[in-house]
Protein backbone atom coordinates (compact mmCIF):
# COMPACT_ATOMS: atom_id res chain seq x y z
CA UNK A 1 0.00 0.00 0.00
CA UNK A 2 1.14 3.80 -0.66
CA UNK A 3 1.91 6.02 1.88
CA UNK A 4 0.00 9.02 2.07
CA UNK A 5 0.79 12.49 1.50
CA UNK A 6 -1.70 14.95 2.14
CA UNK A 7 -0.88 18.96 0.91
CA UNK A 8 -2.69 21.72 1.89
CA UNK A 9 -2.54 24.46 -0.34
CA UNK A 10 -1.94 28.12 -0.06
CA UNK A 11 -4.69 30.86 -0.48
CA UNK A 12 -5.56 32.41 -3.64
CA UNK A 13 -6.44 30.79 -7.24
CA UNK A 14 -5.25 26.94 -7.63
CA UNK A 15 -5.53 26.60 -11.48
CA UNK A 16 -3.06 25.50 -13.64
CA UNK A 17 0.57 27.20 -12.73
CA UNK A 18 -0.92 29.52 -9.65
CA UNK A 19 -0.94 28.90 -6.31
CA UNK A 20 0.72 25.96 -4.57
CA UNK A 21 -0.14 23.66 -8.03
CA UNK A 22 3.17 23.46 -9.46
CA UNK A 23 5.06 22.47 -6.12
CA UNK A 24 1.97 19.89 -6.20
CA UNK A 25 2.54 18.87 -9.57
CA UNK A 26 6.28 18.45 -8.44
CA UNK A 27 6.09 16.62 -5.44
CA UNK A 28 3.40 14.54 -7.44
CA UNK A 29 6.05 13.89 -9.71
CA UNK A 30 9.05 12.93 -7.74
CA UNK A 31 6.57 11.14 -5.18
CA UNK A 32 4.34 8.97 -7.39
CA UNK A 33 5.40 5.56 -7.49
CA UNK A 34 5.73 5.16 -3.16
CA UNK A 35 2.93 7.33 -2.44
CA UNK A 36 -0.36 8.49 -2.67
CA UNK A 37 -1.04 12.25 -2.55
CA UNK A 38 -4.21 13.85 -1.44
CA UNK A 39 -4.38 17.60 -1.84
CA UNK A 40 -8.13 18.80 -1.65
CA UNK A 41 -9.79 22.04 -3.19
CA UNK A 42 -10.37 24.30 -0.06
CA UNK A 43 -13.55 26.47 0.01
CA UNK A 44 -13.43 30.51 -0.70
CA UNK A 45 -9.50 30.57 -1.74
CA UNK A 46 -9.47 34.27 -2.52
CA UNK A 47 -10.42 35.21 0.66
CA UNK A 48 -9.90 32.03 2.86
CA UNK A 49 -11.53 32.11 6.39
CA UNK A 50 -10.29 29.43 9.06
CA UNK A 51 -13.69 28.01 10.52
CA UNK A 52 -14.48 26.73 6.19
CA UNK A 53 -11.37 25.64 5.86
CA UNK A 54 -11.55 23.83 9.48
CA UNK A 55 -14.70 22.32 8.75
CA UNK A 56 -13.05 20.83 5.17
CA UNK A 57 -9.88 19.54 7.24
CA UNK A 58 -12.25 17.70 9.23
CA UNK A 59 -13.94 15.95 6.67
CA UNK A 60 -10.62 14.95 4.85
CA UNK A 61 -9.14 14.09 8.07
CA UNK A 62 -12.34 11.15 8.17
CA UNK A 63 -10.86 9.96 5.14
CA UNK A 64 -7.15 9.18 6.06
CA UNK A 65 -6.64 5.89 7.17
CA UNK A 66 -2.98 4.85 9.07
CA UNK A 67 0.11 6.61 8.89
CA UNK A 68 -0.03 10.15 7.03
CA UNK A 69 2.50 12.88 5.86
CA UNK A 70 1.26 16.70 5.72
CA UNK A 71 2.72 18.99 3.79
CA UNK A 72 1.18 22.71 4.17
CA UNK A 73 2.23 25.85 1.71
CA UNK A 74 1.70 28.84 3.08
CA UNK A 75 -1.74 29.75 4.00
CA UNK A 76 -2.03 25.65 4.00
CA UNK A 77 1.01 25.51 6.39
CA UNK A 78 -0.44 27.86 9.30
CA UNK A 79 -3.80 26.46 8.71
CA UNK A 80 -2.56 22.89 9.31
CA UNK A 81 -0.11 23.93 12.69
CA UNK A 82 -3.48 25.35 14.13
CA UNK A 83 -5.52 22.46 13.14
CA UNK A 84 -3.62 20.00 14.20
CA UNK A 85 -3.25 22.64 17.62
CA UNK A 86 -7.01 22.23 18.10
CA UNK A 87 -8.14 18.82 17.52
CA UNK A 88 -6.93 14.91 17.80
CA UNK A 89 -6.86 13.35 14.80
CA UNK A 90 -7.22 9.68 14.24
CA UNK A 91 -4.09 9.10 12.17
CA UNK A 92 -0.17 8.42 12.93
CA UNK A 93 1.54 11.54 11.09
CA UNK A 94 4.84 10.55 10.32
CA UNK A 95 6.15 14.17 9.28
CA UNK A 96 4.82 17.46 8.69
CA UNK A 97 6.42 19.94 6.45
CA UNK A 98 5.56 23.60 6.11
CA UNK A 99 6.45 25.62 3.28
CA UNK A 100 6.71 29.57 3.39
CA UNK A 101 4.04 29.21 5.98
CA UNK A 102 3.10 32.94 7.38
CA UNK A 103 2.94 33.21 11.35
CA UNK A 104 0.65 35.08 12.25
CA UNK A 105 0.41 37.70 15.39
CA UNK A 106 4.01 39.03 15.69
CA UNK A 107 4.46 40.91 12.46
CA UNK A 108 2.49 44.30 11.70
CA UNK A 109 0.68 42.90 8.71
CA UNK A 110 0.19 39.57 9.85
CA UNK A 111 -2.59 40.47 12.57
CA UNK A 112 -5.38 37.97 12.58
CA UNK A 113 -7.18 36.18 15.47
CA UNK A 114 -8.44 33.23 13.41
CA UNK A 115 -5.10 31.88 12.18
CA UNK A 116 -3.17 33.29 15.30
CA UNK A 117 -1.49 29.81 16.88
CA UNK A 118 -2.02 29.40 21.25
CA UNK A 119 0.63 30.06 23.45
CA UNK A 120 1.34 26.71 24.06
CA UNK A 121 1.30 25.35 20.59
CA UNK A 122 4.13 22.43 21.17
CA UNK A 123 2.17 21.05 23.90
CA UNK A 124 -0.67 20.93 22.30
CA UNK A 125 0.27 19.09 18.73
CA UNK A 126 0.30 15.66 18.17
CA UNK A 127 3.25 13.27 18.14
CA UNK A 128 5.27 13.09 14.96
CA UNK A 129 8.93 12.30 14.48
CA UNK A 130 9.49 14.64 11.84
CA UNK A 131 8.76 18.25 11.86
CA UNK A 132 10.67 20.65 9.18
CA UNK A 133 10.29 24.12 7.93
CA UNK A 134 11.13 25.60 4.63
CA UNK A 135 11.43 29.49 3.94
CA UNK A 136 13.23 31.66 1.45
CA UNK A 137 16.02 34.35 2.92
CA UNK A 138 14.03 36.61 0.51
CA UNK A 139 10.23 35.30 -0.09
CA UNK A 140 8.57 38.30 -1.36
CA UNK A 141 5.16 37.15 0.11
CA UNK A 142 6.32 35.72 3.19
CA UNK A 143 8.86 37.18 5.40
CA UNK A 144 11.62 35.18 6.36
CA UNK A 145 11.52 36.51 9.60
CA UNK A 146 8.26 34.24 10.04
CA UNK A 147 10.48 31.44 10.30
CA UNK A 148 11.78 32.88 13.56
CA UNK A 149 8.67 33.20 15.16
CA UNK A 150 7.79 29.51 14.10
CA UNK A 151 11.66 28.48 15.60
CA UNK A 152 10.78 30.31 18.70
CA UNK A 153 7.51 28.37 19.23
CA UNK A 154 8.13 24.92 17.97
CA UNK A 155 12.15 24.29 18.93
CA UNK A 156 11.45 20.65 18.19
CA UNK A 157 11.07 21.85 14.46
CA UNK A 158 14.49 21.51 11.55
CA UNK A 159 14.18 24.32 9.78
CA UNK A 160 15.62 25.77 6.56
CA UNK A 161 16.54 29.08 4.92
CA UNK A 162 16.74 28.64 1.48
CA UNK A 163 18.55 31.26 -0.72
CA UNK A 164 16.31 33.42 -3.06
CA UNK A 165 13.07 34.82 -3.17
CA UNK A 166 10.94 31.99 -3.65
CA UNK A 167 7.12 31.84 -2.26
CA UNK A 168 5.78 29.46 -4.43
CA UNK A 169 8.41 26.73 -5.53
CA UNK A 170 6.48 26.54 -9.17
CA UNK A 171 9.90 24.14 -10.35
CA UNK A 172 10.25 22.48 -6.97
CA UNK A 173 11.49 22.24 -3.63
CA UNK A 174 14.59 19.16 -4.18
CA UNK A 175 14.86 19.37 -0.13
CA UNK A 176 11.32 18.73 0.76
CA UNK A 177 11.01 15.41 -1.59
CA UNK A 178 14.52 14.59 0.06
CA UNK A 179 13.16 14.89 3.65
CA UNK A 180 10.25 12.86 2.89
CA UNK A 181 12.38 10.17 1.53
CA UNK A 182 14.53 9.68 4.25
CA UNK A 183 11.42 9.07 6.27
Amino acid sequence: MKKQVFFLHSAGPQDHHRGSSGLIEYVKDKLCNDYHLIYPKMPNTEEPEYMLWKAQLEKEFVALDGEVLLIGHSLGGAVLLKYLSEKTVNVSITGLFLIAAPYWGKDDNWQSDEYTLPDNVASRLPQMPQMCFYHSRNDEIVPSSHLEHYKQKLPQANTTILDGKDHFFSNGLPMLVDDISKL
